[in-house]
């Protein structure tokens, strides 16, 4: 052209900017103020809305181009002001650009009103967009100031945005909308199709989307966005299926399709739909044409549990961007490919892009799970490196790392150094703590700095705070937060009673438990019977816990492995074969006999309740064992003696590819020290940490003092606890002062640097005081037993009385020593004469040194015969019967009744099983299993 005017320029950066070229407009505006042409305003105005568009540059060249225009008439011009608010909004973080130059505007019209309210509404301040429109309303006059559907629009998104007042907001605006006419306008529509869904109006949002005169994708998109946020996927898909031939449908539209197949009550019907919308998009090539499509796809498939399909996807995918690699790791998380996760991150680094907050959550969360302490460290410095250690999300995350990994100290000090916290990073680090025995108290403390801080409590900070209380034993603080639940009303919450039944029943309010199991009713779940019935148990209520096991049962309650394994636990503490046995017989019922959780306590059950034979039995036809299977019999074979074959156990645990942990050097250790076989011992015990990388613990290192000790080696366990890494502690010098008791007396001065340790750690504890006195009066010394007895007495100490116990068909029966309280005493002591005189004739002769009083042969000999295991046995043998008499003692056998249970199994021929504190004996034809070496 010879010549241009102002309008040729004007229409060619229209044209340009039009076209997606907003450098070439921005360039021209350039050219034509360099050949002396001074724009008008609708080459201001074009060239303001290319600078919108030429990110990151344009907002720089838009503020040149603002001081050339403050150089002009147009400073104060409608048109190019109302530019220049969408360029300042549009391009900038803040509103205050945008705010200045509307206030200059002299004469606003709707235009200027709407640029500035929209300005506001996309950057969610719902209060400032609300004031501007208030202003609009009482500043302007007729059909200036009369909103349009732009004006409901930016109203609408602002409203959704709001948190708090949003639902009360959008219900004005929407009385308006329909006062102005416009419901059935296709903007104002579509926004409040979109706004109704955020709030879970789904309903209301499809009369208002059926009302609609026109429709289009993104009225449908905003109606099936809604529904996938309440998790309605199939209506969602239907709205799609219904809504495909009347509108035009975009991509974005078959993004949420798939973000809906998660979403259906049945995730195989999910995975079904997403697969054929799979196969669509392949055939027709939108896969190819958006990557959202094939990040949806990878989304939907992680979602639907199908995580190997969404790898496949994600392998194929062209163009990733971190959207792609963020919903990958995240499916990997969620699938419990934690591995897999953290691989994916590290490929994701190696291939330039920057990891965001989301990536570094998800790869935190798996690190979390494997318990990778090291990692957590090194995601811990990646997250520094990038700025995301200040996000709060990413600050919660490590959180639950540290927490995860037993790191507390670092857990606390990421709490501190967070800048902000939220209602998650409160809830985590009471969690941390109230799962760390040694630091519960600190769970306390944070959650009442959480209250003082002013934040709301939810069901996760109850749950932890409960747990907390829980393993305090705490009655009166359990019942102020059972205030503070009532409340904040959530009472009705099942994850709350379920954690209010555990606490009550720990702090043995029991009542308590029972009054809110009684309430919940159809509310129960499997954790509110297995509380419950834990509940029992923790307060020594078996039967009451056995009964509510069958009651579930009779109502067709599902059982659960837990709740059998909780019941067989408890059978096994205290021995009841029968109920045990019971147990084991409902588990066969509820087809749970071959779980791997229920076999393991059925093999520590018969194993703790004297039945050896039925727990290996058990054991060889279980289908699958665990390391706890594994440790139970072995542990088991300890117990009874059979060390032997708890070895030969250990070699065929480790030749399955089965790795021993610390619980199983117990049972090796303790069954090496039954035998006697201290060179074996001392091979495993260095074994530990020579080939199995396991510090030996404190535990292990007590098993090695009881297995010099039977062996009579007192000096070198003087050397042995010497060279020990950690301080000895109560377990410790209680097996010294043990040995040194079975020693007769021998080395003395150990025994005494022992107790002298006890009662320095333990003052209140009337066992040591116990062993002592035992010590000193197995080596004679009468003087030495008085005094220890003095200082039991002034310490106002009392020492738990020995009880036998058997059970037989009419219930359980106790007895003390020197016991007339039994109904059959009389039959019980004809019964027992009887016993001594055949043991007399048959070789027995009392063994006086065990007991420990300083009397006449006569006295200790009555006094022998008179223990609570010889009353029980007597008893037992009153009843006719050819079965194995079962006798339970709470404390550790004395040799003369061990040697008299020799005679009595011959004698009357039958098969007596005792279990004592430390282990069982079987005796047998007058024989021990225990070879007499115990």
């Amino acid at each position: 052209m010879r010549e241009r005017n102002l309008v040729t320029w004007a229409c060619l950066i229209s044209g340009y900017t039009q076209n997606g070229v907003p450098h070439e407009a921005c360039a021209l505006l350039k050219g034509m103020v360099s050949q002396g042409f001074c724009p008008n305003h609708y080459a201001f105005g074009s060239a303001l809305q290319a600078c919108q568009e030429w990110r990151p540059f344009g907002v720089k060249f838009g503020m040149q181009i603002h001081g050339l225009i403050s150089k002009t008439q147009y400073a104060f011009d409608g048109v190019v002001c109302n530019a220049l608010i969408a360029m300042y909004g549009n391009c900038q973080d803040s509103a205050d650009d945008a705010r200045r130059v509307f206030d200059q505007i002299h004469t606003k019209n709707l235009i200027s009103w709407n640029s500035i309210i929209s300005v506001y509404s996309q950057r969610g301040d719902a209060i400032s967009a609300f004031e501007l429109f208030s202003r609009m309303q009482q500043q302007g006059m007729g059909f200036i100031s009369k909103p349009n559907e732009y004006t409901f629009g930016s109203l609408i998104t602002a409203a959704s945005s709001s948190v708090g007042s949003g639902l009360s907001l959008l219900r004005q605006v929407l009385t308006r909308v329909k006062k102005a006419g416009y419901l059935g306008d296709l903007y104002v529509g579509s926004a409040l199709v979109s706004g109704l869904s955020r709030f879970g109006l789904n309903d209301y949002a499809k009369q208002v989307f059926e009302q609609m005169s026109v429709r289009n994708a993104v009225s449908m998109n905003g109606l099936m966005v809604g529904l996938v946020r309440q998790k309605r996927g199939e209506e969602a898909a239907e709205i799609f299926q219904g809504m495909r031939n009347s509108v035009d449908v975009n991509l974005d539209s078959y993004v949420i399709l798939l973000s809906a197949f998660p979403e259906f009550t049945l995730l195989e019907d999910g995975k079904r739909k997403g697969t054929e919308v799979h196969a669509y998009v392949i055939r027709t090539g939108l896969i190819d044409i958006k990557h959202e499509i094939g990040n949806g796809l990878v989304n939907m498939y992680a979602k639907c549990g199908a995580i190997v399909d969404a790898s496949s996807v994600f392998k194929l995918m062209v163009c990733k961007d971190s959207v792609s690699w963020n919903t990958m790791i995240s499916g990997l998380d969620q699938n419990e490919h934690f591995e897999d996760a953290i691989i994916s991150f590290c490929e994701m680094r190696r291939t330039g892009l920057m990891p965001s907050n989301f990536t570094l959550i998800s790869t935190l969360s798996s690190c979390a799970s494997l318990g990778w302490k090291m990692l957590g460290h090194q995601l811990h410095c990646e997250g520094t490196k990038l700025g995301l250690d200040l996000d709060v999300s990413v600050c919660n995350s490590l959180l639950a790392v540290y927490a995860e990994t037993g790191c507390l100290a670092e857990s606390e000090k990421v709490f501190y150094l967070m800048p902000e916290y939220d209602q998650v990073s409160w809830n985590s680090v009471i969690g941390a703590f109230a799962d760390s025995e040694a630091s519960v108290v600190e769970a306390v403390k944070y959650f009442i700095n959480m209250m003082r801080a002013g934040w709301s409590l939810n069901r996760v900070s109850f749950i932890h705070i409960l747990a907390a209380v829980s393993s305090l034993s705490l009655l009166q603080l359990s019942h102020q937060i059972h205030g503070l639940v009532l409340k904040n009303c959530v009472a009705n919450d099942v994850a709350i009673e379920n954690a209010l039944l555990a606490c009550y029943g720990k702090c043995g309010e029991i009542d308590g438990s029972e009054k809110i199991f009684s309430r919940m009713s159809e509310r129960r779940d499997e954790v509110s019977w297995n509380s419950m019935i834990s509940g029992y148990i923790h307060n020594e209520l078996l039967s009451k816990a056995i009964d509510l096991v069958w009651f579930m049962m009779q109502r067709g309650q599902r059982l659960d492995c837990f709740t059998f394994a909780t019941v067989l636990s408890a059978c096994a503490s205290v021995a009841t074969l029968e109920r045990g046995m019971e147990v084991h017989a409902c588990a066969i019922r509820a087809c749970l006999e071959s779980d791997v959780v229920v076999g393991s306590a059925l093999v520590d059950m018969y194993t703790k309740c004297g039945r050896i034979d039925y727990a290996s039995r058990f054991f060889e036809l279980m289908p699958m064992r665990n390391v706890y299977s594994w440790n139970s019999m072995v542990s088991g074979y300890a117990r009874h003696g059979h060390g032997h074959k708890a070895l030969e156990l250990f070699s065929q645990m480790k030749s399955y590819g089965q790795p021993p942990d610390h619980v199983t050097f117990v049972g090796v250790l303790s069954a090496c020290s039954h035998v006697g076989l201290v060179d074996e011992g001392f091979k495993h015990f260095r074994s530990m940490s020579e080939i199995y990388d396991l510090a030996p613990r404190v535990e292990h290192f007590s098993c090695m003092v009881d297995l010099l000790g039977r062996a009579g080696e007192l000096k070198k366990i003087e050397d042995f606890i010497n060279k020990m890494p950690m301080k000895p502690n109560t377990l410790i010098w209680r097996t010294v002062l043990g040995a040194c008791c079975r020693a007769n007396g021998r080395n003395t001065e150990l025994g005494h640097r022992a107790a002298e340790m006890l009662l320095e750690l333990e003052p209140q504890n009337a066992v040591n005081y116990v062993l002592l006195s035992n010590m000193y009066a197995s080596g004679g010394k009468w003087e030495d037993v008085a005094k220890a007895r003095m200082a039991m007495r002034k310490a106002e100490v009392k020492k738990e009385a020995g009880c036998s116990w058997v059970t037989m068909k009419d219930g359980v029966h106790v007895f003390v020593a020197g016991d007339k309280s039994h109904p059959e005493k009389e039959l019980i002591y004809e019964e027992l004469k009887q016993l001594n005189k055949k043991m007399r004739d048959a070789g027995y002769v009392p063994e006086t040194r065990f007991a420990l009083y300083d009397l006449e042969l006569e006295n200790k000999e009555e006094l022998l015969s008179y223990h609570s295991e010889k009353l029980a046995v007597a008893f037992a043998l009153t009843r006719k019967s050819r079965l194995p008499i079962r006798i339970m003692k709470n404390l550790r056998v004395c040799g003369d009744c061990h040697s008299a249970f020799k005679y009595i199994s011959k004698i009357v021929g039958r098969q007596i099983v005792l279990r004592d504190s430390n282990r069982f004996h079987h005796f047998d034809d007058g024989k021990c299993s225990c070879g007499d070496y115990w």
